[in-house]
């Protein structure tokens, strides 16, 4: 049975900035201007992290992104 890890995705308006973290894997937490570019590294931490923590090698990652915006009338 494959493990799935979830890794969320944030826009942070005032930074402005994607944030990038985890509760399924320790140590994950990333940050970029761009949502393409977050993803790649965190394909790259991931993996490294899942390994150093000694977590089941056999998964997917499940990715979830959110962006809000505020709309003044």
């Amino acid at each position: 049975a494959k493990m799935v890890y979830t890794v969320k995705c944030i826009w942070d308006e005032e930074a402005k900035v994607w944030v990038a973290d985890s509760d399924d894997i320790p140590g994950l937490v990333l940050e970029s201007g761009s949502l393409d570019a977050l993803m790649e590294r965190i394909k790259i931490a991931a993996s490294e992290l899942i390994e150093l923590n000694q977590l089941p090698q056999n998964s997917m990652i499940h990715y979830v992104s959110e962006k809000t915006q505020r709309m003044y009338a």
